[in-house]
């Protein structure tokens, strides 16, 4: 079904036939229609299935002339990111309808700039559920005129914490309304909403996207913790995609990437949600257009970029959902092309996170060895070979060139090798130094380890499976990837894989042990470390099998913390 088979005004059409939009996609032709018509809708729908034009169009559509300074539409969204870009597809839809006025309020932006925004009028507001509370609370956001909320993403606002604010907010407005909730799964507690707040609504379930892309090849590299730039750059060099996308959880990334791509000699970009329009256009574009060869991007400033012919798709972090990951490696293989997503994990926690997608997506992502740097110069080498023998008409002049040269001393073999050494050095000169070493794996016997120091011990009655508990819990690693633990009045020691120092260390800073907050690091000390010397008595870990607990303690002293009201015995000096 086509959007201009919808009975929409003229001003809307026009906007959206600007926007590149003809066919609808399933949840917009079963959504748009009833939400016209005024009726409740529940849409079931994964991120990516054009959710923000299925509520967006019908919300713009809705604003008569009679709503000029009234806020009529309330959309509540769990970011600010979603918010922001919900908000800009809204300014789109309505370019040509000039009565809409879509105003966004979200944490961490100015206050009162959007109070100056609201008060100028606004038809359509689009926030996260508190920052819309305090604009209720000031009044300065009102919404006795409303006439539809919708609840974009609504699972995911329920598990940020905002069940308390939507209910109150649902509560607030008015009582006849058409009420509008979009969200990727349905628990108990989203059921509850719809019972409560809606009124015989329409229930829509779009099919998830397919969980195993067949023509995708799924690939996975173990790297060490702070290398996963330099593992980045020798894939890219040993792969050469003409068109890659790379995805970072946070924008902040996105940028630090981006930069370190450029000064690596690769032609990058970068695209988030703080970039304005008009840059991400330029960078869209650009991509499209192949000027630049590798986009850096965001999960939600991916939305809705539809490229094709991307060759392979990195990803850089680990995406926050599962069906994000089916999202981003979607990007390629499209068309009945075929296509490659790299994956690159650090530590053993991003080991198991990664076995999860696995199973969500029933797919196999094979492990796979890191190129060398003599791997890529043998490929980058293979490459000019079959660049030249591919010329198959060399021209008069370029003879003409190597006659010149040849009086000047430089027969061709020395012309060909000058040339061929720059375009090879050129390929090769920002490739990074790497050391293939890789996290350790559960059963690897004989393998380096070092100490870290915990500072809690017996003092705190403090035994080993408190210890190991917190460890596994913070870390995300298995019981048996660690060592001996040594507790002693002060502080614990043990013993970890060398290779996942970095990664346990950043892992449990801060960590709470048994309450107590604790502080991991390095362990320097090296008295027991020193052959032929004995540790200090007063420093040496003890266990009263006994009284079943650390120190010096007796046992009727023990066993009676645990006993209320036990008589000690007491012994006859007689």
């Amino acid at each position: 079904m086509h959007f201009n088979e919808l009975n929409l005004s003229q001003e809307l059409i026009r906007a959206v036939e600007e926007l590149g939009f003809t066919e609808m996609t399933e949840i917009q032709q079963q959504s748009i229609p009833p939400l016209l018509e005024g009726n409740d809708v529940i849409g079931r729908s994964n991120t990516g299935t054009g959710k923000t034009a299925a509520f967006g169009i019908p919300a713009v559509e809705s604003v008569t002339d009679a709503d000029k300074n009234n806020t009529t539409v309330l959309i509540l969204c769990p970011t600010r990111e979603l918010a922001m870009q919900a908000h800009e597809e809204i300014r789109k839809f309505a370019k040509y309808k000039k009565i809409v006025k879509a105003v966004s309020v979200y944490g961490g932006a100015s206050m009162e700039k959007q109070i100056h925004e609201l008060k100028r009028g606004a038809n359509i507001v689009i926030g996260t559920p508190g920052r819309v509370m305090d604009h209720m609370r000031r009044k300065t956001l009102k919404l006795n005129n409303l006439r539809c909320i919708i609840l974009d993403e609504a699972d995911e606002m329920l598990n940020m914490g905002f069940r308390e604010d939507i209910e109150s907010i649902l509560s607030d407005v008015p009582e006849e309304r058409q009420t509008v909730l979009f969200s990727a799964t349905m628990p108990p507690a989203i059921l509850a909403i719809t019972e409560k707040y809606q009124k015989n609504p329409i229930h829509i379930k779009i099919k998830s996207a397919q969980k195993t892309v067949e023509l995708i090849e799924q690939f996975y590299f173990e790297v060490a913790m702070g290398r996963k730039t330099d593992a980045l750059k020798l894939l890219l060099a040993a792969y050469s995609p003409s068109s890659a996308m790379v995805f970072c959880n946070t924008k902040k990334m996105v940028d630090d990437l981006t930069e370190e791509l450029i000064k690596a000699g690769f032609r990058a970009s970068g695209i988030h949600g703080d970039m304005k329009q008009s840059q991400r256009t330029q960078v869209m574009n650009a991509f499209k257009n192949r000027a630049v060869e590798i986009l850096v991007a965001t999960d939600v400033a991916a939305r809705g970029i539809d490229v094709t012919g991307v060759d392979a798709v990195f990803n850089y972090d680990l995406p926050q959902d599962n069906e994000y990951y089916i999202h981003r490696i979607g990007r390629t293989g499209r068309a009945g092309r075929t296509g490659t997503a790299y994956t690159l994990i650090s530590g053993r926690k991003q080991f198991y996170e990664l076995r999860e997608i696995e199973k969500y997506t029933k797919a196999t992502i094979q492990e796979k060895s890191l190129p060398t740097k003599s791997e890529i110069v043998a490929v980058k080498k293979d490459n000019i070979i079959n660049e030249i023998t591919g010329i198959d008409n060399v021209s008069h002049e370029a003879y003409s060139i190597l006659d010149r040269l040849a009086e000047m001393g430089i027969d061709y073999r020395e012309a060909a090798a000058r040339i061929i050494s720059g375009k090879l050095n050129a390929e090769i000169e920002a490739l990074p130094e790497f050391e293939h070493s890789r996290p350790l794996k559960k059963g690897r016997k004989g393998a380096k380890t070092v100490k870290v120091d915990i500072n809690i011990g017996r003092n705190k009655r403090i035994a080993p499976n408190f210890i190991l508990g917190a460890l596994v819990d913070a870390t995300g690693m298995s019981g048996r990837d660690f060592g001996k633990i040594d507790i002693f009045d002060t502080h614990t020691t043990v013993e970890i894989p060398e290779n996942e120092t970095e990664y346990i260390l950043d892992s449990t800073n801060p960590m709470k042990i048994n309450g107590n907050q604790v502080e991991v690091k390095l362990y320097t000390g090296a008295v027991r470390e020193i052959r032929g010397k004995r540790p200090d008595s007063k420093d040496k870990p003890k266990f009263d099998r006994r009284s079943r607990a650390y120190g010096n303690r007796k046992k009727s002293e023990v066993y009676s913390d645990y006993i209320p009201n036990r008589k000690k015995r007491v012994k006859n000096k007689h």
